[in-house]
């Protein structure tokens, strides 16, 4: 027998386990089930249930499974007399000062308490005094409390404490006066904090927004996949009716395990704001009227087509890093087939100057599981709580495990993880700091300075700080370096990107980058750049990049997929220079006061949940999804209004009937890209300091701005005073 393997019984059934493991594990993983309440597999063991005693031979008294490690020889006995009555004797406790209110209860028909109630429960109670009742508190604008349904089962606790990593909620009080809530009265407000209203058993904690909206019985479950970081979480969304009516996690251990970010949770909100767009609209004589699908999207091409025609600018086509790979890979079609291919999707980036470097896509080099396991990790302008909150819990969980966690960053950060060193200077500094890690890690390593940053690194001072980040950087075996948003939005991206891939390659890190948006790389691949091909080749001719759409006098310009002119461009000039194009098609959910001002003609679109297709997350994982909601209004899935408005152009194979047809051709020419790196050739010398700019975690995309909940949040209301 392996030392590391024990043999037990259960239920007159011979099971290997693994030494030191629960029993409730061994029994899960053989798929006998005990019940439980307080138990979960990603929180430490409190044992504050007793739901789950089960009889141990030669224990005087049943033992909770969930704190009861295996032995060898062990004989355990989940279903008999014994065992049955502890179960019972636990469940009646429970009940005493339950209200017993599930007719009213958001919980009811997903409740753990009541599933198990009606197998362990009794018809009577024997106990006839006055029930406990407690106060509900005002937590904030995403749960709602009702804390008299509380089974102190600390789940909840337990979450915040050791996934959040900051305890927003306790236990105060002892006896029948304990209850759960925050220490004095304030929000909880960690942007992974609506994951308790899945983990709470019973009907304490539920979603503020989705409140007496629905039953689970009523509703279609449906798989989705988050547009709102390069993640990829996995989502369920429920469907009532044709309408999204709230969104869970969707387990997947190698991208988000079972957890999901609040804006991933409530930004179905957006989907149904008061400004959506339902029907065609065409601007004449500067007013808005209705117009037909068959007539709008006549109009699109005839204004396409009499633009490119005429030569009276180039055509400009710019889409949202959100949206799905097929609509990218078409409307990127539709650009090199009316012109050179001025497309983009990198709306917020200034600084272009490097692009031939780029990678075939933009990735986090590594895959999100292997993050756990870090060593060592320099984060360069990246705010992970904000950009990828789901990135930041894999990082929070490789800091408590020994990983060496560094930040260069222009504002300190609040990150509830060790922190080896915040390197926080102003933006115009941030290059300096690398050519002093640079300096750094050419000393300790022993290697010269690639040539193409000796200039920079040159006069560079490194202090102890420096000295330590890089010492952390070349110790240990896996080992990375990840660019942020702020990186991509700076002026000088080109040389802060050519700096940290050198960094890496002195210190043998991997280097990769969290890009701005929920599909940035399959927007890569798809093509859907002025530079790239499908699949990332390089393009046979460079079209021009969203600066040079933005400084030129386009002669028509689509936008696609909800591009706000003055909330999704670096550009501060972004609307007056949309606002002089003569053409301007917007494609979007939304008719946005902006968009009003600077399109001459909307059409509308589905959202994320409104349409079929694929996004390609950080780490190069392709995940399909299906429309679950029936689009509002007049809107249609974007892939089928560019699909029409291609026939209409007259341009080759753009008669695909189906979803799966479509993907089928973009996996064709998309091929076996090959990853790629940044090799960082580009020559820097001092040149301009350069700036750049935050962007809100709930202020990201069109989405999420209208996601009322959200915008109520500390978060959403500190961006708006802004």
């Amino acid at each position: 027998m392996s030392d590391d393997l024990v043999n037990i019984e259960v239920d007159g059934r011979p099971l290997r386990a693994r030494r030191g493991q629960m029993l409730i594990q061994a029994t899960d993983g053989s798929g006998i089930y005990v019940p439980r309440f307080c138990y979960h597999e990603k929180l430490s063991v409190a044992a504050n249930c007793r739901m789950c005693l089960v009889e141990v031979e030669k224990a005087p008294k049943p033992l909770p499974a969930c704190a009861t490690p295996v032995a060898e020889g062990m004989k355990v006995f989940t279903r008999s007399p014994k065992a049955i009555a502890a179960q019972k004797a636990t469940m009646e406790f429970l009940l005493i000062n339950h209200p017993l209110d599930c007719p009213v209860c958001d919980q009811g028909g997903e409740c753990e308490l009541q599933d198990l109630a009606l197998g362990f429960g009794s018809a009577g109670s024997r106990f006839d005094e006055g029930k406990r009742a407690v106060a509900d508190q005002n937590i904030g604008p995403l749960i709602s409390t009702d804390m008299t349904r509380c089974i102190h089962c600390t789940r909840c606790v337990r979450f915040t404490s050791e996934i959040a990593g900051i305890q927003e909620l306790g236990a105060m009080g002892r006896g029948e006066n304990m209850r759960i809530s925050t220490w004095i009265e304030c929000s909880v407000d960690h942007e992974l904090s609506g994951n308790v209203i899945d983990l709470c058993p019973v009907g304490a904690l539920n979603s503020k927004p989705f409140r007496n909206r629905a039953r689970s019985w009523e509703m279609t479950e449906h798989a989705l996949v988050s547009p709102h970081d390069p993640v990829g979480t996995n989502l369920n969304g429920h469907v009532l009716r044709g309408r999204l009516m709230r969104v869970v996690p969707r387990p997947n251990e190698a991208v988000n395990e079972t957890w999901i970010a609040d804006r991933d949770r409530y930004s179905y909100e957006g989907v149904y704001a008061p400004d959506r767009l339902l029907v065609p609209m065409l601007k004449s004589e500067g007013q808005w009227r209705e117009s037909g699908w068959e007539a709008a999207l006549a109009a699109a091409a005839e204004g396409l087509q009499a633009a490119a025609r005429t030569g009276a600018g180039p055509l400009g086509f710019l889409g949202s890093p959100g949206a799905t790979t097929e609509e990218l890979w078409l409307l990127g079609r539709i650009a090199r087939g009316l012109g050179p291919g001025n497309i983009d999707t990198r709306l917020r980036q200034l600084d272009f100057r490097d692009q031939e470097q780029d990678p075939a896509w933009p990735g986090l080099g590594l895959e999100l599981a292997d993050v756990d396991r870090l060593d060592a990790l320099l984060l360069v302008g990246c705010r992970p709580r904000e950009e990828a909150p789901i990135f930041a819990h894999r990082v929070r969980k490789a800091a408590l495990a020994g990983a060496r966690v560094s930040l260069l960053d222009t504002r300190p950060q609040e990150l509830h993880f060790p922190v080896l060193h915040q390197l926080v200077v102003p933006a115009a500094a941030m290059l300096g700091e690398l050519a002093a890690l640079l300096q750094a890690a050419a000393t300790q390593s022993g290697r010269l300075l690639p040539a193409t940053v000796a200039p920079l690194a040159a006069a560079a001072a490194p202090t102890e700080a420096h000295r330590a980040v890089v010492a952390a950087l070349l110790a240990g075996t896996r080992r990375a370096i990840v660019l942020g948003g702020l990186v991509q939005r700076h002026t000088r991206f080109a040389d802060l990107r050519a700096a940290a891939a050198a960094l890496a390659a002195l210190t043998g890190a991997t280097f990769g980058q969290l890009a701005d948006g929920g599909n940035a790389a399959g927007a890569a691949l798809a093509g859907a750049l002025p530079h790239r091909e499908p699949g990332g080749r390089p393009a046979r001719q460079a079209g021009l990049d969203t600066s040079g759409m933005l400084g030129a006098r386009l002669g028509a310009c689509v936008l696609f997929g909800g591009i706000e002119p003055d909330a999704d461009f670096g550009a501060r000039d972004a609307t007056a220079a949309l606002a002089g194009c003569p053409f301007v098609i917007a494609m979007t959910p939304f008719a946005s006061e902006s968009l009003r001002q600077t399109a001459h003609l909307l059409l509308p679109i589905g959202t994320f949940a409104e349409t079929s297709g694929t996004y390609v997350n950080c780490e190069g994982r392709w995940q399909e999804f299906a429309g679950c909601a029936r689009p509002v209004g007049e809107a249609r899935p974007g892939w089928k209004v560019l699909r029409v408005l291609g026939n209409l152009l007259g341009l080759p194979d753009f008669d695909f009937a189906t979803p799966e047809e479509l993907r089928a051709a973009l996996r064709q020419a998309v091929g076996q890209p090959a990853r790629g790196e940044c090799t960082g050739t580009r020559v820097i010398d001092g040149g301009a300091a350069g700036s750049t700019t935050g962007l809100p975690i709930y202020r990201s995309d069109a989405i999420l701005r209208r996601a009322t909940a959200l915008q109520a949040t500390r978060a959403g209301q500190a961006a708006a005073a802004d």
